[in-house]
């Protein structure tokens, strides 16, 4: 009997304690409250503000999701050219976004229509704003070719609507990022209704919108105005969130605004070319796909398409697109994008077509000793600039910097409207063991103790000391714009010079139409300068996923 009883005692205890451990535990939603002081949140009379219902990351236009993991860098297979600059490595990339096509004439002809309004070419003092944004259609003409159809109308006929625009420097990509990214934010804070109605469309020059100048100082957003005008009249370009006085604007933790658009990383770009997701082969894990697309030859092997090529190149002396008829390639030049079937990543053209320019500074090998993580070379550190009342300086009319690039082209490296970045200095640097200072393109490959004339004494001239300071003994072309607009070019006569590599080349992946087939593997780089282009280099943007590695923060089943 007393068995039965402690026996019933001991379960009823059980019973109220797990009763009261799941009340315990249901009573503790740390939605609305703080899991550190238990403070509630998001509430009228104070207390921290943040999004808890914040959406996973919307994916941007033009956009598809490339979800990151581990490959082999490099190429695996036999490498005729003796290059010896992509010995294989393992990497991880997180996941992160690829434009599903190279950006074209079209997308890139809005960007300069966008300037041509907000920077009319015909004021002076915005001229070279849209000078240095017009790709070099020149790149078209051979000396023993007639090109001149592509010269004149490549660019801007609508027949070329649809094909990668080419003839854009590193530079001049990576300043149509920057204005996407813009412009993109933009236009999700009108339709929040963060910003008024077509407040994008009536803003002058010196009132642009800069993503980062509205999320770090709101209140100087299109030029500093509360309002904009409209028919002579000033409207509100910033509309009141709510009534909450502590919610007016949004911010970075309301998950609301894109990440930066941007060239993706060389180890980026090779990954998503790839297109590993759709196979489970561990030759294929181990570096030996030749292709974005499944084995090894460039012509299908399916039985409806069987024969027809799989991207556009160059397929032998004379021929850029095979005998007229079936078995054509469809393209001399470039083709007009969505031509081919994508990879499994649902990417187009990664190989052929255009050549692409990625992030990184070339250098004949990839440091993966030091890291195997997001390897990427051309972190260059800066910080906003901060006036003497402890405010952000804003870009105006009056203080755009124009670069004068090595071939004498001039581009606004900033616009009105953008916060002023210069670089990081030992206040953000000291006792750091992550970097220590802000230019880290020659990491472990630039010191001067790295290179073989590297001396700490001797009576060595000061041009000789000063060579001995750079890895790379590369030519030194200086040029010089003056007020007037004349260009003093004083190039580098040395007989020393033994390299072209230096701080300002970039390495572009990917074969294009005026490339053999050796080309098309996504483990070949080259390189050429930032500030000059080609009728065969294009590009595409990327953009860093937040938050989860995979949609939904589920593991993809096959």
């Amino acid at each position: 009997m007393n068995f039965r009883k402690n026996l019933a005692l001991q379960l009823f205890i059980a019973v109220v304690a797990t009763s009261l451990f799941i009340s315990c535990n249901k009573s503790r939603d740390y939605k609305n409250s703080s899991r550190a002081t238990g403070w509630k949140m998001n509430s009228k009379e104070g207390g921290f503000q943040y999004n808890p219902k914040a959406k996973e990351q919307e994916t941007g236009p033009g956009l598809v999701f490339i979800e990151g993991g581990t490959y082999t860098m490099g190429r695996v297979q036999d490498d005729p050219m003796h290059d010896w600059n992509n010995s294989p490595n393992q990497q991880h990339i997180q996941s992160f976004y690829m434009d599903e096509t190279e950006v074209t004439n079209l997308m890139y002809m809005e960007y300069l229509d966008w300037i041509k309004q907000v920077f009319p070419p015909s004021d002076e003092n915005y001229r070279r704003i849209y000078d240095g944004a017009v790709p070099d259609t020149l790149v078209w003409r051979n000396r023993l070719g007639y090109n001149e159809v592509m010269t004149n109308n490549y660019l801007r006929h609508p027949a070329y609507a649809d094909y990668p625009v080419v003839g854009v420097s590193w530079v001049q990509a990576v300043e149509f990022s920057n204005w996407r990214t813009d412009r993109v934010n933009e236009l999700i804070l009108e339709e929040e209704g963060i910003t008024t109605r077509n407040a994008r469309y009536e803003v002058e020059a010196g009132e642009t919108f800069s993503t980062e100048t509205y999320l770090n100082s709101p209140t100087l957003t299109y030029g500093g105005n509360d309002s904009i005008t409209r028919g002579g009249k000033r409207s509100e370009s910033l509309a009141k969130r709510s009534k909450d006085s502590t919610n007016l604007y949004v911010q970075r933790k309301d998950g609301l605004l894109m990440p930066d658009y941007r060239l993706p990383t060389e180890s980026e770009w090779e990954y998503a070319a790839l297109g590993l997701v759709g196979l489970r082969s561990y030759n294929v894990y181990r570096g030996r796909k030749k292709y974005p697309w499944d084995g090894q030859y460039t012509r299908s092997g399916k039985r409806r398409s069987r024969g027809d090529q799989l991207a556009n190149f160059k397929q032998g002396d004379g021929d850029y697109g095979g005998i007229a008829g079936w078995s054509d390639d469809g393209a001399d030049i470039t083709a007009q994008v969505k031509s081919y079937e994508p990879n499994d990543y649902g990417l187009y053209d990664m190989a052929g077509n255009v050549a692409e320019w990625v992030a990184d500074v070339y250098r004949p090998i990839v440091d993966d000793e030091f890291n195997d993580f997001n390897y990427y070379r051309g972190n260059v550190y800066t910080k906003n600039a901060i006036d003497k009342d402890g405010k952000v300086k804003i870009v105006t009319a009056d203080s755009i910097v124009y670069d004068t690039l090595s071939n004498g082209k001039i581009v606004a490296r900033n616009l009105p409207g953008e916060i002023l970045q210069v670089p990081v200095d030992e206040a953000e640097t000291y006792l750091r063991t992550n970097f220590s200072e802000s230019d880290n393109r020659d990491y472990r490959d630039g010191d001067k103790r790295s290179t073989r004339y590297f001396s700490t004494f001797g009576d060595d001239s000061e041009s000789e000391v000063e060579d001995s300071k750079r890895m790379y003994n590369s030519p030194q072309h200086q040029v010089f714009a003056d007020s007037t607009g004349n260009l003093d070019r004083q190039y580098d006569k040395s007989t020393k010079r033994t390299t072209l590599v230096d701080n300002q080349v970039r390495v572009y992946k990917g074969g294009s139409w005026r490339d053999r087939d050796y080309w098309l593997d996504p483990a070949q780089r080259r390189y050429f300068p930032q500030d000059m282009s080609t009728d065969y280099i294009g590009f595409r943007c990327a953009m860093s996923r937040v938050g989860s590695k995979s949609k939904k923060g589920k593991r993809p089943r096959n």
